[in-house]
């Protein structure tokens, strides 16, 4: 069974700014599923998921730990569940891509990304699949913590829902047929938001 995690920090005060953008396309997949999130079992603590028993099955998760601590939410929940690390999609914000582009890896380092950092560690390896989804870096002189922990300018409010859309549309195609197609369909250009 597939898992596929979305990334982001617990808490109101995190909800809509960039580094969450991880949850919102778990949340994104958990709607069209019409299948609701609850608290993992007790010997997972700290994640939520929902599991979709439709068409393509999979777990959908996200991490009640903050961002930095993914890694170990992740690790129980994988073995809890006996999910291999080749069924492992992490979707997460890229501030090397500008806002509205994705790309898709079956492997790689963590790239800066603390998040990613943390699974890496608590998984031993770096070969799972990711979905970088672009935020955009601002302004080189802003910390680059404050830029991805604030809101989404007024513009990208405006493309937002398309491109959570669009990146749930690349999860579930993992879910469906594996990163390698993902990759194939969604990365030969870094493919550009389309909106309607």
């Amino acid at each position: 069974m597939k898992l596929i995690v979305g990334l982001g920090n617990p808490g109101r005060e995190y909800r809509d700014t960039r580094h969450n953008i991880g949850f919102l396309v778990a949340d994104e997949l958990v709607r069209r599923c019409k299948i609701k999130f609850s608290l993992a079992p007790s010997k997972v603590p700290d994640v939520m998921v929902a599991k979709h028993h439709g068409s393509w099955p999979c777990l959908i998760a996200k991490p009640l730990t903050f961002m930095n601590s993914s890694g170990e939410a992740l690790k129980a929940l994988a073995n809890y569940y006996d999910v291999m690390v080749s069924e492992l999609l992490v979707i997460v914000d890229e501030v090397a891509l500008p806002f509205g582009k994705l790309r898709a890896r079956a492997k790689g380092s963590a790239g800066g990304h603390n998040g990613l950092q943390s699974i890496i560690e608590h998984l031993d390896t770096n070969e799972f699949a990711r979905l970088r989804l672009g935020v955009g870096r601002g302004d080189t002189r802003r910390d680059l913590a404050d830029h991805v922990l604030s809101t989404f300018a007024a513009d990208e409010r405006v493309e937002l829902d398309s491109f959570v859309t669009l990146a749930a549309d690349a999860a579930e195609l993992f879910a469906v047929q594996g990163i390698e197609v993902v990759m194939n369909r969604y990365n030969p250009a870094v493919v550009d938001l389309e909106i309607d």
